[in-house]
């Protein structure tokens, strides 16, 4: 299936699901709901006429989930964390415009592919990674060159304080359950004034219309230089079709 047209995708977002069923709300328009229905069938929903809603097989949320986050269907694949490949890393690091000396964050760093750009142009980097396995090849990667590897949780280190405040930051961080949307709000809190932050993010952001979205829209509005759409299946390489954006955004009250 091509890529799903985005208000099509805006439909699914609005969608209630409870268990294996999924009901779609408001008004539709006619050619629009069979665009809908016909994604909702491909990603296993049959219109059910007794129970008034489509039912799955199996949990119908994360089907859905995978089809807003993914732009299409038949995609599964983990929509955690994935490395970022050369070509993004390249642009996030030149969009951050980092400078030797700077205090750089990266705050989910898998590999470190954010984290070398930002060591090669002069900064000192800590990168946070959560799985223990990446952590250590993440040190490997690392060693020999001005970083630290902090393993663990950065939004339990964000939250009680303990990874002080930063020049740069540069992130991909995962998008299951709009987790990046967390993770771009604590990281930008711990930015010196004057900080940049550049995000490969979901490009849901810029469609979805859940309360968690639409907050984080108005947020960015305070804060955001740019939101930069990524072609479609940047990140083939590694693994996920999933569709991206790059955002940029300032440390408060320094713009």
């Amino acid at each position: 299936m091509r890529a799903i047209p985005a208000e099509v995708l805006a439909e699914l977002d609005k969608s209630v699901c409870a268990g294996n069923s999924l009901t779609l709300t408001g008004r539709i328009e006619p050619k629009l709901y069979r665009a809908v229905n016909k994604v909702v069938e491909a990603a296993g929903g049959k219109w059910n006429r007794k129970a008034g809603c489509h039912v799955f097989d199996g949990d119908a949320g994360e089907a859905i989930e995978q089809v807003i986050l993914s732009g299409g269907v038949g995609r599964k694949q983990e929509l955690g964390q994935f490395d970022t490949p050369p070509e993004i890393a390249a642009r996030v690091a030149a969009l951050a415009e980092i400078e030797p000396g700077m205090r750089v964050l990266e705050p989910s760093a898998g590999i470190g592919c954010l984290a070398l750009p930002a060591l090669r142009a002069g900064a000192q980097v800590l990168a946070v990674e959560i799985d223990p396995k990446r952590s250590l090849r993440l040190v490997s990667e690392l060693t020999g060159h001005d970083a630290m590897v902090l393993e663990g949780d950065f939004l339990a280190f964000a939250a009680a304080g303990q990874i002080g405040v930063f020049d740069r930051v540069v992130m991909n961080p995962p998008f299951a359950r709009q987790a990046d949307i967390d993770h771009v709000m604590a990281a930008e809190r711990r930015m010196k004034p004057g900080g940049v932050l550049v995000a490969v993010m979901s490009a849901g952001i810029v469609f979805r219309t859940n309360s968690k979205t639409f907050f984080f829209r108005q947020w960015l509005a305070d804060r955001g230089d740019l939101v930069e759409h990524l072609p479609a299946d940047s990140f083939k390489a590694s693994g996920t079709s999933v569709s991206a954006c790059i955002v940029k955004l300032s440390a408060r009250g320094s713009r």
